[in-house]
């Protein structure tokens, strides 16, 4: 399955990615933490929408990433 980035705040359509904190073969829990972001007003932390195992990051640090962009995919 495709996670996509979620909208992480009312006025924000793009954010930075920071750093992950998970990695291809981890598993994560639903509410966990995926991801650091960057917004233009502050350091954010996303959570995980779902629960499995992450099979493929699609982005890298620095990137700029989209509200709805695909930014990883998992298997459950």
């Amino acid at each position: 399955m495709t996670i996509k980035m979620p909208r992480v705040g009312d006025t924000v359509d793009s954010v930075y990615l920071v750093s992950w904190h998970k990695q291809p073969g981890d598993t994560v829990a639903v509410g966990e933490s995926l991801m650091e972001v960057e917004t233009d007003k502050a350091n954010v932390e996303v959570p995980s929408p779902v629960a499995g195992k992450i099979v493929e990051l699609l982005f890298k640090d620095g990137d700029e990433i989209k509200t709805g962009d695909p930014i990883a995919t998992c298997e459950s």
